[in-house]
This record gives structure tokens, sequence and C-alpha cells, in this order.
């Protein structure tokens, strides 16, 4: 890591991995060090945006603009047309922008694409999709409680649980959503070969009872057809096996996302 730039100044946890990283609050000074970087000959080669969701655009426009590769992590925008400019940023500067679809590469979920990829036409899947993942009151206070900034509960919480859904089952032809406040949404999708039941939550009394005697603060379920499928441990390495695709020349660009942009910002204005 050659240098890194945040608002937020308390970043001590850079010495356990690269103490030496360059680091600045401005990102003035973190443009003008990348670009006396290039003119000694040494770029930098990507650009990691790991910054609130309604910032993604435009820090993924930085990256591009100072001709680095972008990786961004989820959601990589929050509306579908802000796809349509960043594509033309990168054929303008030979960039490209890849983004984090860390449940792709989860062994259970590749599993389960195989299956559904060999019984398509032949059989209708009936899903149920629960997460839960606890969070305390500062949620709300923060950005992420802001449904103009984060793009609400199905942006950032769902974000990797549809995506899911879509590389499985292809493109939704219809959704209704039940409910959709700042802790928890609710809602159906329609798919030409499942309809899929999902509920999204940070609100940790939505956990069942088990796994909170279990001291548990996340539940994942996914039940197909009346069978669950098990769901609750792989998820340990999927950041670092999505950089590696990414490094390796592997990793998913724009056009991998598209669908799952206009389904999350269609959610949010259904609701």
């Amino acid at each position: 890591l050659i240098a890194a730039m945040d608002k937020f100044d308390s970043v001590g946890i850079l010495d356990h991995y690269f103490p030496e990283t360059h680091f600045f609050t401005e990102q003035e000074r973190f443009d003008r060090f990348i670009e006396r970087l290039k003119n000694e000959k040494n770029p930098i080669d990507y650009l990691s945006v790991c910054t609130p969701n309604y910032l993604h655009d435009a820090h993924i426009r930085f990256g591009l603009k100072n001709h680095l590769d972008v990786i961004c992590e989820k959601p990589i925008v929050l509306n579908p047309w802000n796809l349509e400019s960043l594509l033309e940023v990168e054929q303008e500067t030979g960039k490209r922008v890849y983004t984090i679809l860390q449940l792709r590469h989860h062994p259970d979920i590749k599993a389960l694409k195989e299956r559904v990829d060999n019984e398509i036409g032949s059989h209708y899947f009936e899903v149920e999709l629960t997460y839960i993942t606890s969070r305390g009151k500062w949620y709300e206070r923060s950005w992420k409680g802001n449904i103009e900034k984060s793009g609400g509960i199905a942006s950032n919480i769902g974000v990797h649980f549809f995506d899911m859904l879509l590389w499985i089952f292809g493109k939704p032809i219809g959704q209704k959503v039940e409910f959709h406040s700042y802790d928890k949404a609710k809602g159906t999708l329609f798919f030409n070969n499942a309809k899929v039941n999902w509920f999204l939550s940070i609100n940790e009394s939505d956990l069942p009872e088990l796994e909170r005697q279990k001291g548990k603060r996340t539940f994942r379920y996914i039940n197909i057809d009346g069978n669950p499928l098990e769901f609750s441990t792989g998820f340990e390495d999927l950041h670092n096996e999505s950089y590696k695709a990414i490094l390796n020349g592997q990793g998913f660009g724009i056009s991998e996302v598209v669908d799952t942009i206009q389904l999350i910002h269609d959610l949010r204005q259904n609701n």
C-alpha cells in the first residue's frame, strides 16, 4: 500500500500492515502525490475506493482521470445512470473499474448456480432469503442510516445478496417491496425460473432466539424448495479472493453489475 487518503485521521491500523504508507487527509494533496509519482515514472497501479456509497462515483472518476485502474467496494454506485457515464470515462482513459461481488466466490453459491443452470427450463425454484446483521445505535446517526447517502438497507446491506440472486437466476421480471425502513426491508423478487422472498435487517431483535442465545449477531439463511442451504461459513476470505481475482485479470467490471444496480435503485423507488 503506497498511499491512503481519509478525512478521518485515526488510522493507526495502518501500522499493522503497511507502516510506511503515505497518508493524507486532503484529496488535493493526495492528487498531487499521485501526479508526482507518475512524473517520476513510478506510477500507482490501483486505487481502492472504500468511501461512503454516495461518493463512489466521484472517487472512481478521480482514479480513472489519474490513469489508475479502480477497485470499488459495494455498491459501486447508487444509480444506474452513474454506470453509463463511468463506462464513458473508462473508454476515454483506457482504464478499468472493478467491483467487489464477493458472494460469487463462495463455494456453496457457485454450486447452487451450477445446479440452477443445469435445471433451466425444467424447474421453478421457491426461495427464501434472510440476512440479519446486527448494528448498534450509531448506524442510524451515521451516513449509513441516511438513504440519500447509503441508498438504504437494500443497497448498503443487501446489494451482495441481490447480486447473488441475479447471478444465479438471471434478470428479474418483477418485484414488490412490502416495507423498507432504515433498519429492515422485506419483499419478493420474481424470475423466469424462481420466486424469492427476501428479508434484510440490522435490528438485533430480528435474530432467531437460538442464535441470540449463542451470542451470534449475524444470521444468514437460504431455503430452496423447502430445503435449507448451509450458508453460515465460508465468508472469511471472500474479500481476499475478490482482490486476488482482480490482480489476476479476472475481476468483475461495470457490465457485470448493471442489472444489480438497476434493481437496488428500483427497490428504493418502489418503497
